[in-house]
């Protein structure tokens, strides 16, 4: 039986651990409406079958729907590419579901407790619905990193030109991610560790984290204060990041059984020194599963090779719009 004074200390503990949940509380929501204050998006709202879907669109001439990676949003591209190529595309950068100002498919994958995300086939669908609301022409379609794997996944389900894939992750590795996603992707880790980390990581500790992104090239000045990273500390964004990444392996295993059947031109880009999405796993392995792919290796290179070596992307990208006619 439990004692009087062992119950009024039981009860004094869980109203310490309620007003500590209260004040973690209020720090985070006074830290997310910070950071959407100092982010604002940058284009449009569209409203796709009720999902709200943010859509960067500048420029004149074909479509070229540009996707982002892992923890990223449509600001990774509106701070130098998308200015880059707007004077001959009609680029349209979108925020992918759960990150930036985009919702999720369903609502399930809103929630605290879930380990469940969007498919990189969920995702692309989305986004190929917000493309049809908007469309000019049918696109070509870029993604970076995480986003070349729904690049890859619009090409399997939905119309496109031609597929540019910048550091791609596109097929099966061995082993896992690490602690960190495997915990912010778990139910109890994504409703009481994700607050945790919204709450306390800092501008330094960030900024720490986008630069060995880059490595080994610098990153470039002005990035970091562009982009947005901030955005992702909010708790449903590092949920969804850390859901879609951990989650990613089943899918790229059956997305691999279809490659073959992506007839359309497809031109990839990655760096040599990519230790985050390594070429030897993905790039140099994809190139012998398409019949129509054409892969540039850039020596010395990371896992940002649009800003390192834009004009190799710029390139790229202009061959698969002359391959596609």
């Amino acid at each position: 039986m439990i004692s009087r004074r062992l119950a009024a200390r039981g009860g004094l503990a869980s109203i310490i651990a309620a007003l500590g949940g209260n004040a973690i509380e209020r720090r985070v929501a006074a830290r997310e409406a910070e950071f959407e204050a100092a982010y604002p998006p940058e284009g449009e709202i569209l409203d796709v079958d009720g999902v709200p879907v943010h859509a960067v669109i500048r420029g004149t001439g074909p479509d070229l729907v540009m996707l982002h990676g892992a923890s990223g949003n449509s600001r990774e591209f509106t701070f130098d590419l998308m200015g880059r190529l707007s004077d001959r595309y009609r680029c349209i950068a979108f925020d992918r579901p759960g990150l930036g100002y985009t919702g999720h498919t369903h609502p399930k994958y809103a929630t605290p407790f879930t380990s469940a995300s969007e498919s990189p086939a969920e995702q692309a669908a989305l986004l190929a619905r917000a493309h049809a609301e908007i469309a000019e022409s049918t696109p070509l379609v870029l993604g970076h990193s995480f986003g070349g794997t729904i690049a890859l996944a619009w090409g399997l389900d939905h119309p496109a030109r031609a597929l540019v894939l910048l550091s791609a992750a596109s097929n099966t590795w061995k082993g896992g991610l690490g602690p960190l996603y495997a915990v912010n992707a778990s139910a109890p880790g994504g409703a009481l560790a994700v607050p945790l980390l919204t709450a306390t990581v800092g501008q330094d500790r960030l900024r720490a984290i986008t630069k060995a992104i880059f490595a080994p090239d610098p990153m470039p000045e002005g990035y970091f204060d562009h982009v947005g990273g901030q955005l992702t500390l909010r708790r449903d964004s590092l949920r969804s990041n850390a859901r879609q990444v951990n989650g990613l392996k089943p899918h790229i295993i059956e997305m691999e059984k279809r490659y073959s059947t992506l007839t359309l031109p497809i031109e990839m880009i990655h760096g040599t020194d990519d230790t985050i999405v390594p070429a030897d796993i993905h790039a140099r392995v994809l190139i012998d599963m398409i019949p129509n792919g054409c892969l540039t290796m850039l020596n010395g290179v990371g896992h940002m090779p649009h800003h390192v070596d834009p004009e190799a992307t710029i390139a790229a990208v202009d061959r698969a719009a002359a391959r596609a006619e």
